[in-house]
């Protein structure tokens, strides 16, 4: 799918659009630092090189994969949300990242809740996972937050992630999960909503 092809999501404080070569420093500087360690990293200039370009052409191959994160006032990269399910996944995935810096703002929470919805109500998906390691404890809550719960009977990617089933279309539509969903992403556009406890993607 050309750059130019692949579709823009707005929400409230966010915009999702493609990759671009302008994005990948940030991406670079996230996946070259510990916060990739439960992604495979920290990873060299090359890997994080083969790794982005990998992203952009996902959506060539599939017609879907990860968008970046902007700010809809700044244009402000946050980090990814989308799609993925390179050789080797069993199923698709709908996976984030947030930058460090980005962090406990509720983005992740955001795009990916937006992200999911364009993929079931445009592109026709019936489900999702995503494939988290064990010990990555922010993603395992905000897969909760999005109503994944964990399938132990899901074949994994190589028997050391944990798979989390996302509720299907039909499951999420008008529910309680969702509009629990939306409040919580309200809560975090106010400016005077401070988080208590743990940091919050």
């Amino acid at each position: 799918m050309p750059a130019q092809n692949i579709p823009t999501i707005e929400t409230n404080r966010l915009i999702l659009r493609g990759p671009e070569a302008e994005d990948y420093p940030d991406f670079k500087a996230t996946f070259s630092s510990y916060r990739a360690r439960f992604m495979g990293g920290p990873l060299n200039t090359y890997e994080a090189w083969m790794l982005y370009a990998a992203e952009i052409g996902h959506w060539q191959i599939h017609g879907f994969g990860m968008w970046m994160i902007h700010d809809k006032a700044t244009d402000e990269t946050y980090g990814m949300a989308g799609g993925w399910m390179p050789a080797g996944w069993p199923e698709r995935e709908i996976a984030w990242i947030i930058w460090p810096d980005a962090a406990g703002r509720g983005y992740a929470l955001e795009a990916t809740h937006a992200a999911r919805n364009y993929f079931y109500n445009q592109q026709g998906w019936d489900g999702a996972v995503s494939y988290i390691d064990p010990k990555n404890l922010d993603s395992i809550r905000l897969a909760e937050r999005l109503g994944a719960t964990k399938d132990k009977d899901a074949n994994t990617i190589d028997g050391n992630d944990a798979v989390y089933r996302h509720p299907s279309a039909d499951v999420l539509k008008d529910s309680q999960i969702a509009h629990g969903i939306e409040m919580e992403i309200s809560h975090y556009a106010d400016p005077l909503f401070k988080p208590k406890g743990w940091a919050l993607d």
